[in-house]
């Protein structure tokens, strides 16, 4: 049996997703490196020299680290600008 979504049940999960929010998470890897990684985060997250670099000792240290912080149709973009670039991310 396959669900059957209204405009309704959409705008719901919509306004759901802006109040609730999502992470976007980068995980660390032995392939890119911290400048890579840092030059990703200021040009796609619009972080700062100095927040970018933050994350990136966070990511590498613990594994992996939410960079960002929204609503998913914000995040995907920048998760498949970053996956384009050779890094792991994901939303949550």
């Amino acid at each position: 049996m396959s669900a059957v979504f209204t405009q309704e049940d959409v705008l719901t999960e919509q306004l759901i997703d802006d109040l609730i929010g999502a992470r976007l998470i980068v995980h660390n890897d032995d392939v890119n490196t911290f400048e890579w990684v840092i030059q990703s985060l200021v040009e796609i997250c619009r972080h700062s020299q100095e927040q970018a670099e933050q994350c990136a000792y966070i990511i590498h240290f613990k594994g992996k680290y939410a960079v960002q912080q929204g609503a998913k149709r914000t995040l995907s973009p920048m998760r498949e600008q970053l996956v384009d670039r050779g890094i792991n991310a994901t939303i949550e």
